[in-house]
């Protein structure tokens, strides 16, 4: 990326809004928006300090394209750390394309995906973690996803790694300064003061670790499937945990043929639903497709919502759904509690140890279903604002360092030397260097900005 260009987009939503913002930046960014820009009062934007705005109007070729608001930003106090202006017009694809065209005429050149982003995490701004909470931020589906993306943006996951990061260097150097100076009065270290470093280490990446997969839950969602044999009150469930009629609901068997998708918020957690054709025997061509395809979501479900009748007796295929239960992580769903009770309840705990009774009719037990449902997926216990791995690159470099660590560790058991405690403890903290960006390649820096939008 060639830093010196001064670069400009569209930082808002393409289509129809109330504004349109176009964003530049660079050390030309303010003399690029005068050339455009024409204040009311005839005053220069290079005569304006840092965060105040003009109001006036874009020239382009002599023409009027629209009335602006002019805000600008001075380095290193912007979003980038450059010189930064951003011109807000009326929204609309065509206002805003016009406007950004008379920017580029004017000298700026098209930001790449991510830059403005980038460019921030060059200029110090930000870590690479933080800089990757922007995306989170922006594509969040829940409030507990944003909240999540805004503590990380905060600087909260960089605390927690600077304290591993630095207790962990502060360790290293203390090895080699006694094994390159042994001249000098430099305190000896002994295995007892590795084991207390590597062993609070430790602890706090498998901490770290733990929150990935929780984190995805609430980030990225989960992959759930209702399932049961036909009229146990899937549909209705789904409907009930949609909000809205998604499946056709009616007391003739085999209604629902096809998979019935929808992403619901169930609390906290997001969850890709399928509400999945009744599991039976059937001649019905159409409906055995159904089935046939309803099997194989089970086999492939991270969350399976296993739904029963509780006024009738368990038939074979409510087993064979049992069976399939042991291999997926499952929610035992007793529906119809309002009617009186057949079902073997205790032979459903042999298979499923999660039980929820509920009435998807009545809506009774949904709020119990939704703890049950963040108890598997781990998020009752999640604290957003700790800070929390939010992609694999991250949990990538944590699980690099905790290995590194537990071979130090190892290594010291082992009645091996210093040097060989301390290059594994360097390989630790090189990996978490990676993972705040403090070290990292250009090809890394190109995998995390390329999903940006460009705007941003």
């Amino acid at each position: 990326m060639n830093d010196s260009k001064t670069i400009a987009a569209i930082s808002t939503a393409q289509g129809e809004g109330g504004i349109g913002v176009i964003r530049i930046s660079g050390s030309e960014a303010v003399a690029v928006a005068d050339r455009v820009f024409q204040n009311i009062n005839n005053r220069s934007l290079t005569e304006m300090r840092g965060y105040t705005a003009a109001f006036g109007k874009i020239i382009s070729g002599g023409e009027e394209l629209d009335e602006a608001v002019a805000l600008v930003f001075r380095a290193p106090h912007s979003y980038t750390g450059e010189d930064v202006v951003e011109l807000s017009c009326h929204g609309g694809v065509y206002i805003t394309q016009q406007v950004l065209r008379a920017v580029f005429e004017a000298g700026a050149a098209p930001a790449e995906a991510g830059e403005f982003t980038k460019r921030a995490f060059l200029n110090g701004k930000m870590d690479l973690t933080e800089a990757e909470s922007v995306i989170d931020i922006i594509s969040a589906k829940s409030r507990s996803a944003a909240r999540a993306a805004m503590s990380v943006k905060d600087g909260a996951l960089r605390r927690r790694i600077t304290k591993i990061k630095d207790d962990l260097l502060s360790l290293t150097a203390h090895l080699s300064a006694w094994a390159d100076y042994p001249e000098e009065d430099i305190a000896e270290v002994t295995d007892e003061e590795i084991i207390s470093v590597c062993t609070a280490s430790e602890r706090e990446l498998e901490s770290l670790l733990s929150t990935y997969d929780s984190g995805q839950a609430v980030k990225e969602g989960i992959d759930a499937v209702i399932a049961g044999r036909p009229n146990v009150g899937k549909s209705t469930l789904m409907n009930l945990l949609s909000g809205s009629e998604k499946s056709i609901v009616t007391e003739i068997p085999g209604t629902t043929r096809d998979v019935v998708e929808d992403t619901v918020l169930a609390g906290d957690v997001l969850l890709r639903l399928s509400d999945t054709a009744g599991l039976r025997d059937t001649d019905d061509t159409v409906e055995k497709i159904g089935v046939d395809r309803a099997k194989k979501r089970l086999e492939q479900c991270a969350l399976l919502l296993a739904v029963f009748d509780n006024s009738r007796a368990l038939e074979d295929f409510d087993f064979r759904l049992l069976e399939t239960a042991k291999n997926v992580p499952s929610i035992a769903v007793i529906n119809k509690t309002d009617l009186p009770n057949r079902a073997d309840i205790d032979n459903i705990l042999n298979y499923i140890d999660n039980i929820v009774y509920v009435s998807a009719q009545t809506g009774e037990g949904k709020d119990e279903l939704i703890k049950a449902i963040a108890r598997l997926a781990g998020t009752d216990s999640l604290n957003p604002s700790e800070g929390i791995l939010s992609n694999e690159r991250q949990r990538a470099d944590v699980a690099a360092a905790l290995a590194a660590v537990k071979e130090a560790k190892g290594a010291l058991e082992m009645g091996l030397t210093f040097d060989a405690v301390t290059v594994t403890l360097e390989d630790a903290v090189s990996a978490l260097l990676e993972m705040t960006g403090e070290k990292t390649s250009d090809e890394v820096l190109d995998r995390v900005f390329h999903n940006f939008c460009v705007g941003k």
